[in-house]
């Protein structure tokens, strides 16, 4: 099993740029898809972008799509979202997000999660 820790998040201007992080323990990070998914207030939890493990792939979401990039560093455990041309609509709790195939994470079928961090994002 995987465990996972997210920081990162915070206050950002409506065009601006934030990084998320994602920290993750235990023997197996490798074989596992990474990725992120939101829940803004009030709404579903929406999923955001994955990362495969080896000859990393990645994937996003339309609303993301051309703003966001996902990375991972397998040598420190560590996932990443940088985030830019920030919207208010981004305005929600993101968590980083383990699973066994890209499938299931796109899905939010989900074998890990962080406890969150919220981003704020103002016009």
């Amino acid at each position: 099993q995987v465990q996972l820790v997210d920081t990162g998040g915070g206050l950002g201007q409506a065009g601006g740029s934030l990084r998320l992080s994602c920290a993750a323990s235990g023997r197996t990070f490798s074989i596992y898809v990474m990725g992120w998914f939101r829940q803004a207030p009030g709404k579903e939890r929406e999923f955001v972008a994955a990362i495969s493990g080896s000859s990393p792939n990645t994937y996003y979401a339309d609303s993301v799509k051309g703003r966001f990039t996902i990375s991972r560093d397998g040598a420190k455990n560590t996932v990443y979202l940088q985030m830019n041309s920030l919207k208010p609509e981004d305005t929600a709790v993101y968590y980083c997000a383990a699973a066994a195939t890209v499938a299931r994470i796109t899905s939010l079928a989900l074998d890990a999660w962080g406890q969150g961090t919220l981003v704020t994002v103002s016009s």
